[in-house]
């Protein structure tokens, strides 16, 4: 996959989030008048895409009956060694930066804090956040036999 792409309503906004997640700036560039940017982390490339006039988006998170885009997944497996400690380290990033920047960084939202899940064979740190448009993100970290 190249990259997964997010309309955002506030560009600058969603570059200073996904920065203080780990993601560096690739390339910032125009699609017609809307300004996008391709940002690298995580493992993965974003493209964020500045949508003018937003409208605000589904709650597909807490919406059971939501059909579509639901969230994307970061697997931290071979960078975290533990989901709740880098979890608890990303939230006070953001409460750092949302009362020292004036850039529009709220504190962030945690959607599901982290609890294991078996799927399959294997058992899985799972936890949610909503990024700066209220995107649900997950994260999820395969336990080595960590029982």
């Amino acid at each position: 996959m190249h990259h997964v792409s997010i309309r955002t309503a506030d560009i600058h906004r969603a570059i200073a989030f996904y920065t203080l997640l780990g993601f560096e700036m690739e390339e910032q560039f125009t699609a017609g008048t809307t300004l996008a940017c391709w940002m690298t982390g995580l493992k993965g490339r974003i493209e964020l895409l500045q949508i003018p006039e937003p409208q605000a988006p589904p709650d597909c998170f807490h919406d059971e009956h939501y059909t579509g885009y639901y969230h994307l997944s970061f697997d931290l497996t071979e960078i975290v060694e533990s989901l709740p400690d880098w979890l608890q380290s990303l939230n006070q990033r953001f409460a750092d930066a949302s009362d020292s920047m004036a850039n529009g960084i709220n504190p962030l939202q945690v959607l599901l804090t982290p609890r294991q899940q078996m799927i399959g064979p294997h058992v899985y740190e799972v936890a949610f956040i909503a990024d700066a448009d209220g995107l649900p993100l997950e994260f999820l970290r395969m336990m080595k036999n960590e029982q």
